[in-house]
């Protein structure tokens, strides 16, 4: 038995899936939202590679070291991006999570803090993991701050570590939550997921009332 079995995960209008085939061009989609794929800093796929990133998250699945997730809009099917756990270690009941962008109409919104409350509260609370460690470029400051919110801490730096698109080097950032800080951290989550909710409602409200 796998350590992460195959699960959907939904709130907020929001559905991590299982990444399969069908998502090619809902992904496809998605990274051409802003060309994703021209940030150095990412892995986000190429149009012509597209499929290939899948069936490479398909292998690295049935090897047991990343379960990959589509993450669909509910309303209207819509592929939003792409979300993983990764580095799985079961020995040591250690998850990280990473592989994640979306569409740039969706960055900044509700979409990133919901993906990451079902995937923190999937391997706290369902799994089990003692830790959930996540890990950046050095030059992703927007990805590092996002950790960061997320309550997670820098754990260091591991130096000239892995290839960039571009054949570039890069430092890498690490940082990790342990089993006791989650029920902090999911707290926080929660108010700010509620904070953004109210916002809206007033400003649905605003608009009503000016029409």
């Amino acid at each position: 038995m796998a350590f992460v079995e195959p699960v959907t995960l939904n709130r907020n209008g929001v559905r991590l899936e299982p990444l399969a085939l069908e998502h090619e061009a809902g992904l496809r989609a998605a990274a051409a939202d802003g060309e994703l794929w021209n940030i150095r800093v990412t892995s986000v796929p190429e149009p012509q590679d597209t499929r290939s990133y899948i069936e490479t998250a398909l292998k690295m699945r049935a090897d047991g070291n990343r379960f990959a997730f589509a993450v669909v809009e509910e309303a209207s099917g819509r592929v939003l991006g792409s979300t993983s756990y990764h580095d799985i270690l079961p020995a040591v009941h250690r998850v990280e999570i990473g592989y994640t962008w979306y569409a740039q109409s969706v960055q900044r919104s509700h979409v990133n803090t919901t993906c990451k409350l079902l995937m923190m509260g999937h391997a706290f609370d369902t799994l089990g993991c003692a830790v959930v460690g996540w890990r950046t470029d050095n030059y992703n400051h927007a990805s590092q701050r996002a950790i960061e919110r997320l309550g997670a801490r820098k754990d260091g730096v591991l130096r000239h570590h892995a290839l960039r698109r571009d054949g570039t080097v890069r430092d890498t950032v690490m940082y990790s939550m342990t089993a006791a800080e989650w029920p902090e951290a999911r707290a926080q989550l929660l108010y700010l997921l509620n904070r953004r909710q109210t916002a809206q409602l007033q400003t649905a409200a605003s608009a009503q009332a000016g029409k």
